[in-house]
């Protein structure tokens, strides 16, 4: 972890929409993104996203509500309850949509390989759905298998609080493999009240108070021409928040003493490993943490599948997971979606990406045995014993001590025997549910407010479903 911190695309994009929010504030410090700090950055680089000016609230809405809001669609009534033109539901243990007749064939330019191939395609298109609170952003993300010859795209439509519409945004082109389509973000898509951050979705100015009210999502499913293949897509859902500005969070209180056995590996091992992926191992701590939690589930991969990774490697799976998360737009692997339909490539597990609002909340997920892969920025005075700071950064947290200090296997360690570590309760909700905090240049930059990637079984067991119903996840 010595990549000096550098702008985003993300960040470069938003530094505009900051010095126009800056004006309308009262009292609040705009967020200024960081040119370059003495931080270091993974793989997670910093999400400036323009949010709502303080408004005093912690973390539950007006009336009591969660801030947050997770839909997602997975049961056949789900599948039928959208809008199709050449696709259809299929039943099964995974429900899912698939290619029927194809609606049409079209053609795709890859814009990171300059190649034009035709595509036979069809569409879903969901209900609207009318968030329960009005959000400042929505992220998406879905579950599916793309075998070889296959991908799908992802799109959000949505209506905003003063009753005009957003246009159809991209929110990934996705395939598991890489040799058909490079699996892309899309820059440079805004309407002037909203862009789109790489895979987050988020209201230009905040402080105005325009929301995001309803949307609905579509997926296109894609294959060669004249074969049988299909894409199947078992899950889509969104999360829509409106988590308040704030550089502090209220202390919770202590309810669980649990640690799970989830495997342990260090990013820092792979260093200069396969520099096409983001510079290599130094920058992967989303998908290292992606790994500890697949294979704690008991995801494994082949001997096959690891035949490229050079044999002399330590851990070659977390190259593999890295290959397989890699955005090539973003040119990183820290695009959270992609990470959560990577979990799903794996035989019945899913992904979802959310915001949680506390430690309780991640207490509840612990208790039913489900680790949690957070998202987190800080200076290094602000984590004890973490020894680095970071710009922005993924790690599992996979239990609480007797005195409720989080356990986090955090891959930003010198070896996979150093992963483990104990970090205290207080510092660590702070850092990871703040939406500002101060870099060490002194500038305001945005905090994650709670994201993080759950991955569960397919058929989560009594105890799991309850949990993940609690934090909103069904």
């Amino acid at each position: 972890m010595s990549r000096a911190e550098q702008p985003s695309r993300r960040t470069l994009l938003a530094a505009a929409a900051s010095v126009a929010a800056a004006a309308v504030a009262q009292n609040v410090v705009p967020a200024v993104p960081a040119v370059a700090a003495p931080e270091t950055d993974t793989d997670e680089t910093a999400r400036t996203e323009t949010r709502r000016a303080g408004n005093g609230r912690t973390g539950h809405g007006r009336d009591g509500t969660r801030p947050i809001d997770y839909r997602s669609w997975t049961t056949c009534s789900d599948w039928r309850s959208g809008t199709a033109k050449g696709a259809r539901a299929v039943a099964g243990d995974r429900p899912g949509v698939v290619i029927g007749t194809p609606a049409g064939t079209t053609s795709y330019t890859d814009p990171h390989t300059g190649t034009t191939a035709d595509w036979e395609y069809a569409t879903w298109t969901g209900p609207v759905h009318r968030l329960a609170v009005p959000a400042t952003e929505t992220v998406a993300s879905w579950n599916a298998d793309t075998p070889a010859g296959t991908w799908i795209q992802v799109e959000l439509h949505g209506t905003y609080s003063d009753g005009t519409d957003t246009p159809w945004y991209v929110m990934g082109r996705w395939a598991a493999g890489d040799q058909d389509i490079k699996r892309t973000s899309v820059d440079g898509q805004t309407d002037g009240k909203s862009t789109i951050w790489t895979d987050t979705f988020a209201i230009d100015d905040a402080t105005t108070g325009l929301r995001l009210t309803s949307y609905r999502l579509r997926l296109t499913l894609y294959r060669r021409p004249g074969t049988r293949l299909t894409p199947t897509v078992w899950r889509l859902g969104a999360m829509g928040s409106d988590i308040p500005d704030r550089f502090t969070v209220p202390a919770s209180t202590p309810g669980l003493a649990q640690e799970l056995k989830v495997p342990r590996y260090s990013q820092e091992i792979h260093k200069g490993q396969y520099p096409e992926y983001d510079n290599g191992g130094e920058a992967w701590c989303s998908p290292t943490s992606s790994q500890m939690a697949v294979e704690y589930w008991g995801g494994r991969l082949t001997a096959a599948q690891l035949a490229w990774v050079d044999p002399s490697y330590t851990d070659p799976q977390v190259c593999y997971a890295a290959r397989y998360t890699y955005d090539y737009q973003y040119a990183g692997c820290g695009n959270w979606p992609f990470n959560a339909a990577y979990a799903s490539t794996y035989r019945n597990l899913q992904g979802v990406i959310t915001r949680l609002a506390s430690l309780t909340d991640l207490e509840t997920l612990i208790a039913a045995g489900i680790p949690v892969i957070t998202s987190q920025s800080f200076l290094a005075s602000e984590l004890t014993g973490a020894g680095y700071g970071t710009s922005g950064h993924l790690m599992a947290v996979i239990g609480f001590t007797a005195d409720g200090d989080v356990i986090a296997n955090d891959p930003a360690s010198a070896d996979d025997d150093a992963v483990r570590r104990v970090y205290l309760r207080r510092e660590f909700e702070n850092i990871w549910l703040r939406t500002k905090r101060y870099n060490a240049s002194g500038k305001v930059v945005s905090g994650s407010g709670g994201v993080c990637y759950l991955y569960f079984p397919a058929c989560p067991a009594p105890a799991q479903r309850k949990a993940l119903a609690a934090v909103g996840v069904r």
